[in-house]
């Protein structure tokens, strides 16, 4: 955990404008493109201080953590997104304290988020994580099987399906950055023919969010940018 907080307005308005710039060049209005701050091993006084300067969605990565910081801030109306690796006695913490999951991957954690979602608390939006290279270890449906789950998830009735999510290895130049984001376009684009109605695209961190952006993203998930960097 960082010993102090490092977030400063600053942060979050350069980019803010990163953003503004990214959609400029792709032809894109910038409100259609969501900054989700990627709070995870962040102290509860910089989430607070970035919720003060105006950001309203977080994501957490580490289920405990990320319910303690939901209960501490829980009068500031802020929505919050779970967006780490989900195992399957883990499913009823989030599906009570989150309102996003993006990391829904197989019909058995996507069963187990229907029948914990509180009938109180709505619908939970969830994206389908896509894993798009072969990276063992590493979460994710195969692209093949994304219209099978889509199909499944979609027919639950306590999840929302909204969209598709991915985290693509590493790429030194924009061209590679844009391709594995431009093939999750393509996979939504194809779910969208099919006959869903998906609108979220999660896909862009820090170090490409522009890229992300040039592909079609509509939340990119910003931590380092934001907070700066972790311990």
């Amino acid at each position: 955990m960082l010993t102090a907080p490092q977030f400063s307005p600053e942060r979050l308005a350069s980019v803010r404008a990163r953003i503004e710039a990214a959609a400029r060049r792709a032809g894109r209005d910038p409100s259609g493109i969501r900054l989700l701050a990627v709070s995870k091993q962040q102290p509860l006084e910089a989430v607070a201080a970035a919720a003060d300067a105006g950001q309203r969605e977080f994501g957490e990565n580490y289920v405990r953590e990320g319910i303690a910081k939901v209960e501490a801030l829980r009068d500031r109306g802020l929505t919050w997104h779970f967006i780490g690796q989900l195992q399957a006695n883990k499913t009823r913490e989030v599906a009570e304290h989150f309102q996003w999951v993006h990391t829904v991957d197989r019909e058995r954690i996507a069963t187990r988020l229907d029948a914990q979602r509180p009938h109180y608390a709505g619908p939970l939006d969830v994206l389908l994580q896509v894993r798009l290279e072969d990276e063992p270890g590493k979460g994710g449906a195969e692209p093949a099987e994304v219209p099978r789950l889509a199909q499944f998830v979609a027919g639950l009735p306590r999840l929302r399906l909204r969209g598709l999510m991915c985290v693509p290895p590493p790429a030194d130049d924009e061209a590679g950055q844009r391709r594995p984001f431009a093939r999750l376009r393509e996979l939504l684009e194809d779910l969208n023919r099919r006959g869903h109605s998906l609108d979220t695209l999660s896909m862009g961190m820090s170090g490409d969010l522009e890229a992300a952006v040039l592909e079609g993203a509509t939340l990119v998930r910003i931590g380092t940018a934001v907070f700066g960097p972790r311990d």
